[in-house]
């Protein structure tokens, strides 16, 4: 699907630039969604394009736009990118890691239009990324797993073995060993962000590994089919496939984006936006937890629902030490924080962790 690795200095960084131009103010601004896959109904696209629809409900006849799915990475990005451009869109949003490096060439001949590509990290005066803070919500939903395994291992399908599906593989099971220390999570590495197929033999493996409870950080509903129809837990990712596993949903984590689209176009249209990264998590409500399923017991949501608030104030910061990894070696010590700002060099996995084979 995506998108997605380094995040290096994700807070932080806010690239030095100047307004550049706009629309008239006549005229609506044009804005332009490039998605890896269809939209659908469930997965990381389909909860972009409720972003979407979000700022078109929020800013009316101001904005018109135009979505590009199935677009793939690498000269096909730079392509349709350029053509938004052509088009008049003076906002392109690049909902996939993987369109970075060729949005970004697009952006340094077209100063007159602002860019923003999801999970990316670089910046330019006219050019941006966001991304979220998956750790979060994988947190809230690693302890729901923990809380329901009663085999102790919990399957996890896994994209690729890039910082950001660490982290969240990391916050979930810190997430799950708070309420269940006897609690391992089995990850496979599909190598892909989108593919039905191996989605779903990976979690059937994941099934036959003993894990009863399973997970994902891709893209399809296929984990959470082959969990309901083998009798297994499930929670997804991305967005709420509750239907997909009628008898067996437990929750889910999601991410909401109307609120930054809108908030970017309107700078945009104002010609103050600039070059920045943005992330945001439960706080921002960015992150968001999907409704409990009904074998979910009270006690588990309400401690669910409390931990969230938690991680909201501050309170609770999911990579407080001490961590150690899958070698035993510590990555946080004691008393001390793992910074968002170094997300993006995660390139370990947590203890409790173990990378299955298919």
């Amino acid at each position: 699907m995506k998108r997605r690795t380094v995040l290096t200095a994700m807070l932080a960084a806010s690239a030095p630039g100047l307004p550049w131009a706009t629309a008239r103010a006549a005229d609506p601004l044009k804005v332009g969604f490039m998605y890896l896959g269809p939209v659908g109904d469930a997965g990381y696209a389909y909860q972009m394009d409720l972003g979407r629809q979000a700022m078109e409900k929020n800013l009316g006849a101001k904005v018109a736009v135009r979505t590009v799915p199935n677009t793939p990475e690498g000269p096909d990005a730079e392509r349709v990118a350029r053509e938004l451009t052509a088009d008049g869109c003076k906002l392109v949003v690049a909902a996939s890691f993987g369109y970075m490096n060729p949005v970004l060439k697009v952006a340094k001949r077209n100063p007159g239009t602002y860019y923003t590509v999801g999970s990316g990290y670089l910046t330019a005066p006219n050019f941006g990324g966001y991304n979220a803070k998956w750790h979060e919500g994988s947190y809230l939903s690693g302890i729901v797993a923990g809380k329901m395994s009663k085999s102790n291992v919990i399957g996890y399908v896994a994209p690729h073995p890039v910082p950001d599906v660490m982290w969240a593989i990391n916050g979930f099971i810190l997430g799950a060993r708070s309420v269940n220390p006897k609690a391992e999570v089995r990850v496979i590495f599909v190598n892909s962000w989108y593919d039905p197929g191996k989605e779903r033999e990976a979690a059937l493996v994941l099934i036959n590994l003993n894990a009863d409870v399973i997970t994902h950080f891709t893209d399809t509903p296929s984990p959470l089919q082959a969990a309901e129809e083998k009798g297994a837990w499930a929670i997804s990712f991305h967005s709420d496939m509750s239907k997909y596993a009628p008898t067996k949903y437990l929750t889910g984590l999601t991410h909401n984006w109307g609120d930054f689209f809108t908030q970017t176009a309107k700078n945009v249209m104002a010609g103050t936006q600039k070059g920045s990264l943005y992330f945001g998590g439960i706080k921002e409500g960015v992150i968001k937890m999907a409704p409990f399923g009904p074998a979910v017991p009270a006690d588990v949501a309400a401690l669910v629902r409390a931990k969230e608030q938690e991680i909201a104030s501050g309170k609770l910061k999911v990579f407080a030490g001490p961590i150690k990894d899958q070698t035993g070696t510590v990555r946080v010590a004691a008393g001390s924080v793992y910074p968002d700002d170094q997300l993006g060099k995660m390139d370990w996995l947590a203890e409790g962790v173990i990378s299955a084979k298919k």
